[in-house]
């Protein structure tokens, strides 16, 4: 029986917002910036988004929604429910905020941050499923479209085909033709995806990333614990393999899991321990463990990044 978010029966997918547009380098700093300079004015939505926006970001209407719609998902703006109040995140001041540690995405540590965001925020169903649900190797577009029809048969055929395309196009570099590499998606770095033949075809890159963090995967084990479980444990088997895990979002096989389980204590100084007792593989979190400090453990990616580039 499947499990998590996606197969609960009120869930209701979504396969738009981009307009067709991936996500792009330079436009999550644009849209939290514009947030960041109106968030004290109560009724801001209108004055980040409204008719002045075109010229202001030197885009279309569409492109404009579109930036939005990837500064929302990705966790750097935040828009209240019922209100016109959009305000900056704790991720997004991390990154782009007056001391952000690296506003123009130079760094691996955001990319991986940001994919995190997409592959797991429930109204991108298509990032969802696919990293955590789909259940091959490779893949060819209309694959992908297939089983999203069949799973959500109320859904446009053209609407699938478009967001189908528009993952793709996020994760998986296009050849060279000469054009603005900022037209490319700064995730297409992460060689999550990559084209295997002419034949519109394409595979997950599963296995060990060495350009993730280990205070970033920390940091999303948290973020997966605290939904998926109020117990102070988490097994090993949950973290490398449920629906929305690192494991699963990080396309991590189990080894490469179980040597970053084996360091949580260091790395976490003891908040989080692994625990291999009576046979039972887990991470135990300390009692008092407050949740919403899980991103000071990103923190220590960028500084030891820092180290290691002055040393």
């Amino acid at each position: 029986m499947a499990r998590g978010p996606l197969y609960q029966q009120d869930y209701k997918p979504q396969f738009s917002g981009h307009e067709t547009f991936p996500l792009r380098y330079g436009w999550l700093k644009k849209c939290y910036d514009r947030v960041s300079e109106t968030q004290l004015e109560p009724n801001n939505k209108a004055l980040c988004w409204g008719d002045d926006a075109i010229a202001r970001f030197g885009v279309g209407k569409n492109m404009v929604s579109s930036m939005r719609h990837w500064a929302v998902v990705a966790g750097i703006i935040q828009e209240q429910l019922k209100t016109n109040h959009v305000t900056t995140t704790p991720l997004g001041q991390l990154l782009f905020g007056d001391k952000g540690v690296d506003p123009y995405l130079e760094h691996p540590t955001s990319l991986w941050l940001i994919h995190w965001k997409l592959a797991t925020e429930e109204k991108k169903t298509t990032w969802y499923w696919a990293f955590s649900y789909y259940p091959a190797v490779t893949f060819q577009r209309e694959d992908l479209i297939v089983k999203l029809k069949r799973k959500w048969p109320n859904s446009s055929q053209t609407t699938l085909k478009n967001d189908v395309a528009c993952f793709v196009r996020t994760y998986a570099a296009q050849p060279s033709s000469g054009r603005d590499d900022s037209l490319e998606s700064p995730l297409t770095e992460l060689g999550l995806i990559k084209p295997i033949s002419k034949r519109d075809e394409f595979r997950f890159v599963r296995g060990q990333k060495n350009t993730l963090g280990d205070g970033t995967f920390v940091y999303a084990m948290l973020e997966f614990w605290n939904t998926y479980s109020k117990a102070s444990t988490l097994s090993f088997e949950a973290i490398a393999h449920e629906p929305g895990s690192p494991g699963r979002v990080f396309l991590l096989d189990e080894n490469d899991v179980a040597d970053r389980l084996s360091k949580i204590d260091s790395i976490t100084n003891n908040v989080l321990r692994w625990s291999e007792t009576a046979g039972l593989k887990q991470v135990v979190r300390r009692p008092d463990f407050d949740f919403n400090s899980a991103l000071e453990f990103v923190r220590k990616d960028y500084e030891f990044s820092d180290e290691r580039e002055a040393a």
